[in-house]
């Protein structure tokens, strides 16, 4: 209906214009008895704008007493977000002013700069202009964080556009299932189906096809990218290489020439093609390591040092993996670190875990090698095995695992700069599913 009121707009009342206009009635009709005012006693003002409109509401102790919102103009689209949660402050001392002007009121926005207007050293003409307006009443600006401010939210923003926000998404499973019904080469497969193909081909109850116990998926390449990328990009799985993506889809999904179409989109992902190093061959003979007898027995150490550093100071890592079942732990450490904060940790987080293992393999590194470590080990009856640093011979299991983890930093840091260790826990779980 507002924008028949529009210059130059042909007046024209469509449906949707009686829809809105029956909707408004209903609205104002049913609306909760407002409170009444008492001039003697303070206001409270809620201010909000969105790239809609603008909303506000007057409250006193706590109850509505009016409210009001408006979209919009034309110019007032261009505003910055500063001018736009002004302006809201403007338009409700306007309508209100009769509550207002010469009482004290308080004005809560969820724009924290607004705090300061009455202090700020450069305005604009605009500011300026309002400003003058603004100083004609007794108030108090107050942030108000945008969750806690519901009351003039919900005046700011259109209903329409909450209602597709809240509107839940079809899994990837639902969709599979809808094109199987939309695709013709589905329905060639479910006709052509002999004894043969019977055996591994199936129908549910629903009519959903099935390879074996794996759900096929129609040539619909929209949807296979949305599973390659679910599979590749998700932050439960940090671009993994094609032979573990394979093996993680073929669990659920089936179609044809799958590993094929899986390798292909590994080798055209820009990001792991600048992340992910090449492999040589190890120089000299390999000295494999005895096998232990049962997990958590023999264990492997190393550092991946050299990382920026995070907000809460990290900036290294701290690699434990078991030889036997290749399940490891990623610590965030910092390179200030003690022997004994080391010492602390690992108790904390492995031994409390696991218990105490028999031996620990690791490179020569200044903390290993430290009299406190050897004699925590020798009280809790681990023997230190020290690998010769750099150098896979030894330890190849600990350097690859650090490569590996290397390569999903580099894509997370890509995306997450330096918020690297709230990453780490999806590191590991990534790594330990794989």
């Amino acid at each position: 209906m507002t924008s028949l009121t529009k210059k130059n707009a042909k007046y024209s009342w469509s449906p949707n214009c009686e829809e809105a206009f029956q909707n408004l009635k209903r609205s104002l009709t049913t609306a909760p008895v407002l409170a009444q005012p008492d001039v003697t006693k303070p206001f409270d003002v809620y201010c909000d704008a969105s790239g809609n409109g603008l909303g506000y509401v007057l409250v006193q102790e706590g109850r509505v007493v009016a409210y009001a919102s408006r979209q919009l103009r034309k110019h007032e689209a261009n505003y910055p977000t500063h001018d736009l949660e002004l302006g809201a402050v403007v338009h409700a001392l306007k309508i209100w002013r009769h509550y207002l002007l010469g009482n004290t009121c308080h004005i809560y926005t969820d724009h924290k700069s607004l705090k300061y207007i009455l202090t700020q050293p450069e305005l604009n003409m605009r500011q300026r202009r309002w400003l003058e307006l603004i100083k004609d009443y007794d108030l108090e600006i107050h942030y108000h964080p945008g969750k806690a401010n519901v009351l003039a939210d919900a005046l700011s923003r259109r209903a329409h556009c909450n209602v597709i926000e809240a509107r839940p998404t079809p899994t990837i499973k639902e969709q599979i299932i809808t094109a199987q019904k939309q695709d013709k080469g589905m329905a060639f497969i479910r006709e052509g189906m002999d004894e043969k193909k019977k055996a591994c081909f199936t129908l549910d109850d629903q009519g959903v096809l099935w390879f074996k116990n794996r759900l096929v998926v129609p040539k619909d390449m929209e949807l296979r990218k949305k599973i390659l990328e679910e599979a590749h990009t998700s932050m439960f799985t940090i671009h993994p290489g094609s032979n573990k993506m394979y093996q993680g889809l073929k669990q659920k999904f089936w179609w044809t020439r799958m590993k094929r179409e899986i390798a292909k989109y590994v080798s055209e992902c820009d990001m792991c093609q600048r992340i992910k190093a090449d492999h040589l061959k190890p120089a000299g003979m390999l000295q494999p390591l005895a096998l232990p007898a049962w997990k958590w027995e023999d264990i492997h150490m190393d550092f991946i040092v050299g990382l920026p550093c995070t907000q809460k100071g990290y900036d290294s890592i701290w690699v434990i993996i078991d030889h036997f079942t290749k399940s490891t732990h990623f610590l965030p450490v910092k390179t200030s670190y003690t022997a004994a904060t080391y010492a602390g940790s690992y108790v904390s987080r492995i031994v409390s875990l696991h218990g105490v293992p028999q031996t620990i393999t690791s490179d020569r590194g200044s903390l290993f090698v430290s009299h406190f470590w050897e004699h925590l080990q020798t009280a809790l009856g681990t023997t230190l095995i020290h690998s010769s640093a750099y150098h896979s011979q030894t330890s190849g299991q600990v350097e690859r695992v650090n490569q590996i983890l290397k390569d999903m930093l580099r894509a997370c840091a890509l995306t997450y700069s330096t918020k690297w260790d709230e990453c780490l826990p999806l590191a590991e779980f990534a790594y330990n599913n794989s």
